[in-house]
C-alpha cells in the first residue's frame, strides 16, 4: 500500500482548530453545568434556610419551658412538596427534643448563632440536604435551640438533569456550526494556495520569469518570494549553461573540423612525407581537442553542486611542489625558469586535491604559455593567511581586460597560441569553491602578470580563514 506523500494542510488546520474547539466547548459545557448546579443548590439552600428561620419564629417560652407553637395544618403546609420530602427537628441543649418529624443526625458542633450550616446526610434511607441553625433565646434564658430542616434531592437532581439535557445538544449545535464555519473558511483560504499551485503547474521552464504574487495572501508571499529566488538562480544557471554549451560547441568545432580535414588529407596523400606531415597535424588537433575536453570537464566539475568530491585536509605546499615537477619539462623545453618560493610543508587547507591541482596547473600553464620565452615563472606560497601567487614576466594583461579573461572562452585581443580561454575561468571557479578569491595584478617589477589566490575579504575588511586547518 502506497504511503501518503505528505500531510494534508487542510486536514492539519481542521484538526488543529476543531480539536481545541471541541475541548473548549466541552469545558464550557462542564463549566455551565457546574455553575448552574451551584446556582440551583444555592437557591434550594436559601429555601431551606428560610424554612428553618420560619420554624424558629414559632419557638415560644412558656412557664420556663421551650415550646414550638405551630398547628398541624401549618405543619402540613410547611411540609407539602410534590417532589421532595421535608423533615424538621427542633432540639435544645438542656431539654433535648422539642419537635421532630424524623430522626436527624447530630448537628455540627461549631454552629454560630443565626449562621446556617449546610451538609448532606441520609434520613429514613433518603439522601437529603440539611440546614442547621443555632437560635439564641431571649435574655435571661441560658438554653440554646438548634433548628434543622432537611429536604430530599429529587428537585436538585431533576434540575441538574434538565440543565445537562439542554447544555449538551446546545454545545453540539455550536460545535457543528463552528466546524462548518471553520471548514468553509479554511477551504476558501486554501483555494488561494491552489491558485498558486495551478500557476506553477502551468509554468513554462523555457521562460524562467518570476511568479506574480499580487494575487497571493500575505502569508503565501514569503513562499512565493523563495520560489522566485530559486527561479532566479535557475534562470542564471540556465543562461550560464546555455552560454557554456554554445561556447563549448564553438570551441570544439574548430579542432574537430581541423581533425577531419587533416585526416582526410592523410588518407588521400600518397607522398609519405606529406602523409606524415598531415598525421602530425592530426596529432596536434587531437592534443588540442584532448586539452580542451579536459578543461571543459574541469570547468563542469568546479561548478558542480553539490561538490563531486569530499573536502579533506590538504598540505598545499606538498601539492604545489608535486605539481611544479609535472610542469618542469615544458618549462625547460621553452627555456623558462620555473621556480618555487615558500615553505616545504605545513600549509594546510580543507579542499579537493584534484581541483586544487587543476587550479595550480591552469595557472602555471597560463604563465608558461603566455610568458616571455626564456623568461621566469615563480610560484610563491605564504601560510598566514594562505596565499598562492604565480608571477610571470610576459606581456601582461591590460587592466581593462583583467575581468574579461576570467570569463570562459575569452582570449586577449591579438594573443598568440592555441589557448581556449578556459584556464583562468576554471582557476577562478575552483578558488571560489574553496572560499578563496582569484585576482589579477601587476608584479612588483612592473611587467608581466601576477595571479594571486587568497581568502575572501569579510565585511569588516579582514580575510576569512575558513579554509585554514588550525
Amino acid at each position: 500500500m502506497d504511503k501518503p506523500s505528505g500531510q494534508s494542510l487542510r486536514r492539519h488546520l481542521l484538526v488543529s482548530l476543531l480539536v481545541p474547539l471541541l475541548v473548549v466547548l466541552m469545558l464550557g459545557a462542564l463549566g455551565a453545568f457546574v455553575l448552574a448546579r451551584g446556582i440551583g443548590t444555592e437557591v434550594h439552600d436559601n429555601w431551606l434556610y428560610d424554612s428553618a428561620m420560619s420554624l424558629s419564629e414559632q419557638i415560644k417560652i412558656q412557664e420556663g419551658k421551650i415550646r414550638l407553637d405551630i398547628s398541624n395544618s401549618a405543619i402540613q403546609m410547611f411540609e407539602w412538596d410534590k417532589a421532595d420530602l421535608i423533615f424538621e427537628e427542633v432540639i435544645s441543649r438542656k431539654e433535648g427534643k422539642i419537635y421532630r418529624t424524623a430522626r436527624f443526625p447530630e448537628p455540627p458542633i461549631d454552629l454560630t448563632a443565626n449562621v446556617p450550616q449546610f451538609y448532606d446526610n441520609v434520613i429514613n434511607g433518603h439522601p437529603v440536604r440539611i440546614v442547621a441553625v443555632l437560635i439564641e433565646l431571649p435574655d435571661g434564658h441560658s438554653d440554646d435551640v438548634v433548628v434543622q430542616v432537611a429536604e430530599t434531592k429529587l428537585k436538585r437532581e431533576s434540575l441538574t438533569t434538565r440543565i445537562l439535557w439542554l447544555a449538551v445538544p446546545l454545545e453540539l449545535i455550536i460545535l457543528a456550526l463552528a466546524g462548518f464555519v471553520t471548514w468553509f473558511a479554511i477551504t476558501s483560504s486554501l483555494r488561494l494556495v491552489n491558485t498558486v499551485g495551478e500557476r506553477l503547474a502551468n509554468y513554462a521552464p523555457d521562460g524562467l520569469a518570476p511568479v506574480e504574487d499580487g494575487f497571493a495572501p500575505a502569508e503565501i508571499k514569503p513562499f512565493i518570494n523563495s520560489i522566485n529566488r530559486l527561479i532566479g538562480k535557475l534562470a542564471e544557471s540556465q543562461a550560464t549553461q546555455r552560454r557554456f554549451i554554445a561556447s563549448a560547441a564553438h570551441q570544439l568545432r574548430t579542432p574537430l573540423a581541423t581533425l577531419q580535414v587533416q585526416t582526410e588529407r592523410a588518407l588521400r596523400e600518397p607522398d609519405p612525407v606529406r602523409h606524415s606531415e598531415a598525421l602530425s597535424h592530426v596529432l596536434a588537433a587531437l592534443k588540442r581537442l584532448s586539452r580542451l575536453t579536459k578543461q571543459l570537464l574541469a570547468l563542469a566539475r568546479s561548478n558542480a553542486s553539490p561538490p563531486m568530491h569530499e573536502m579533506v585536509d590538504v598540505d598545499l605546499a606538498e601539492l604545489v611542489k608535486d605539481e611544479l615537477v609535472r610542469w618542469a619539462d615544458k618549462a625547460i623545453h621553452l627555456d623558462m625558469d620555473l621556480g618555487y618560493a615558500g615553505p616545504e610543508c605545513g600549509v594546510h587547507i580543507r579542499g579537493d586535491p584534484l581541483l586544487l591541482r587543476e587550479l595550480l596547473g591552469n595557472l602555471v600553464d597560463n604563465a608558461i604559455r603566455y610568458g616571455r620565452p626564456g623568461g621566469q615563472v615563480t610560484v610563491s606560497l605564504a601560510a598566514a593567511p594562505v596565499t598562492l601567487t604565480v608571477d610571470d614576466d610576459g606581456a601582461g594583461i591590460p587592466p581593462d581586460e583583467r575581468g574579461l579573461v576570467l570569463e570562459p572562452f575569452y582570449r586577449l585581443r591579438g594573443s598568440a597560441g592555441d589557448g581556449s580561454g578556459l584556464g583562468l575561468a576554471i582557476a577562478r571557479d575552483i578558488a571560489a569553491r574553496h572560499g578563496l578569491s582569484l585576482t589579477i595584478q601587476t608584479p612588483p617589477q612592473g611587467n608581466g602578470t601576477r595571479i594571486q589566490v587568497e581568502p575572501d575579504l569579510l565585511p569588516n575588511g579582514r580575510r576569512q580563514d575558513t579554509a585554514l586547518i588550525p
